[in-house]
């Protein structure tokens, strides 16, 4: 009987583990070069530490299990509260600010769809013990700089940004009452992901003055901070969204990015500039998304300290970029390939190999002894760079060497030949 994967999962063969290697590394040489260190937690952590964050519903969104123990486990849904618990574990002996940055494999009993699946991995950068908007700037910029190197362009990508700070100063000013403003900001969430129609019959439900839910579209729909400062008043968020595009001006990514009302990320765990990033178009999930957090590490136990930053999946990133063919993952390519066309000569080809491995180099072999052309298929099909031909030379001390590039040959002493290798 034959076993399928677990919907929703995936299987890496080689060439899917070059993709996914080919971005991981980069998210690891971008983070790195921005001065984030990197970190890890453990794969499941108790249920209850998710549910601090978001809630008894979150158990219906994650895989949760039983210990032998009977203690409630979950496999992690996000890396945030773990990094939290970690910080907390050790906030007197850490050096703050805090920069550091993870890649774990994620897990969470949705649906799967394109973009979405239960199993995925995800690119975590964060600021903690920094209360000044250019912590803000510095994670949009580091995640921007990723997808530049990538190729995306601001043709391709766009980075919205609003703030949740700025949202509750002005639902407040139109008379929402601030128990009610979690419910309306998950209304709020949504506004990008469903049709007009839609959205304002959502909206009505959850605000029925028509005069209230007037001001809150009029609000959605402004371009620029400065217009909702015209329509509302101006206050201290405004100033912090003004200050955070000067500085991704400053930084060279302002191009990218954009303010957008409309941005508000559902949970109430978010409390100051929120952002997502979306492919220009709007024809795929958000590529990600973060924002300040400046209450979890209280909300875990731990002092009052500033946190900021974001995380952005594997899946929708993967599905961009092989659509704008900018995947270029590292294929294997061999840099020699070492061919015996006589059984007599086997070990002799088999420990040239070796000897080519201990200095560094990709070397293979074929297990067969044979015909000289199927072998050099063989090693064209490994996309060897060189191979090395093992016969009746090798009674001389002597092999020869292929470019398989240009099909030029020569035969060199077996001494010399090692000797002239660049170690």
């Amino acid at each position: 009987m034959k076993i399928p994967p677990v919907k929703g999962t995936r299987d890496f063969y080689p060439q899917d583990m070059a993709v996914r290697n080919w971005i991981i590394d980069g998210w690891k040489r971008v983070s790195l070069r921005n001065g984030f260190e990197e970190y890890d937690g453990p794969i499941f952590e108790y249920l209850q530490m998710f549910q601090i964050k978001s809630g008894d519903e979150i158990a219906e969104q994650l895989f949760s299990l039983k210990d032998r123990g009977d203690r409630d486990l979950a496999l992690r849904p996000e890396i945030t509260p773990t990094l939290a618990r970690m910080v907390n574990q050790r906030i007197s002996s850490l050096p703050m600010p805090i920069k550091w940055f993870s890649v774990p494999r994620l897990f969470r009993a949705e649906r799967p769809q394109k973009g979405r699946l239960r199993e995925f991995f995800q690119w975590n950068v964060d600021i903690i013990g920094v209360d000044d908007v250019l912590a803000d700037a510095e994670t949009i910029f580091c995640a921007l700089d990723y997808l530049r190197e990538a190729g995306l362009t601001p043709d391709d990508i766009v980075v919205k940004i609003s703030s949740r700070k700025m949202l509750a100063v002005v639902l407040q000013a139109i008379g929402v009452a601030e128990g009610e403003l979690d419910a309306l900001y998950a209304v709020l969430d949504k506004r990008n992901k469903l049709a007009d129609e839609a959205f304002e019959e959502m909206l009505q439900k959850q605000l029925p003055d028509t005069a209230k839910r007037q001001k809150v579209l009029e609000l959605m729909s402004a371009e620029t901070v400065e217009e909702i400062g015209s329509m509302f008043g101006r206050q201290e968020a405004f100033d912090e969204l003004v200050t955070l595009m000067k500085w991704l001006d400053e930084m060279g990514v302002g191009s990218y990015c954009k303010f957008d009302p409309g941005i508000v990320r559902g949970l109430a765990y978010y409390t100051g500039i929120v952002y997502e990033i979306y492919d220009k178009e709007s024809e795929l999930r958000a590529i990600g998304g973060g924002g300040r957090y400046d209450d979890l590490l209280k909300q875990f136990g731990g002092p009052a300290v500033p946190a900021t930053g974001f995380g952005i999946g594997d899946c929708v990133l993967g599905i961009l970029l092989e659509e704008k063919g900018l995947l270029k993952p590292k294929t294997k390519e061999p840099d020699y390939f070492v061919a015996c066309v006589d059984e007599n000569y086997k070990g002799s080809a088999v420990e040239i190999a070796v000897q080519l491995r201990s200095r560094g180099y990709v070397a293979g072999f074929s297990y067969k002894a044979g015909k000289l052309g199927k072998q050099l298929k063989e090693a064209s099909q490994q996309n060897a760079k060189k191979c090395i031909i093992i016969g009746e030379e090798f009674n001389n001390n002597q092999l020869v060497v292929k470019d398989m590039a240009t099909s030029e040959q020569e035969t060199i002493e077996v001494d010399k030949f090692f000797a002239e290798l660049k170690p």
